[in-house]
């Protein structure tokens, strides 16, 4: 079973995410919260169910594609650790990260 953390990166996309959402509608920004952390919890039983971030193209760097979201993580043996959650329109450079991916 993996351990799961979030990044203070991670955090702070995600919080800013909910408070841009709540601007219009704050109860579905908690919501929206609360099933980001939900969705994520899979990982400790699957910490590879997430595909390849294509961009970085590196094995232990996996995201879940949740709705119009990219949450990114960084699988290392039984440690998931959540980089950044970002809109899926937006593409992912390894510089955005908080970790010495692809350098």
């Amino acid at each position: 079973m993996a351990r799961i953390s979030w990044t203070s990166q991670a955090l702070d996309d995600l919080q800013a995410i909910g408070d841009f959402i709540a601007r219009d509608a704050p109860t579905f920004a908690q919501v929206f919260v609360d099933k980001a952390f939900e969705t994520v919890e899979r990982l400790e039983n699957f910490p590879r169910s997430g595909r390849i971030v294509p961009e970085i193209n590196q094995e232990n760097i996996r995201e879940i594609i949740w709705g119009s979201y990219r949450i990114v993580y960084l699988l290392t043996g039984y440690e998931v650790s959540i980089l950044t959650v970002f809109h899926a329109s937006r593409l992912l450079k390894a510089s955005d990260l908080q970790t010495n991916v692809g350098q």
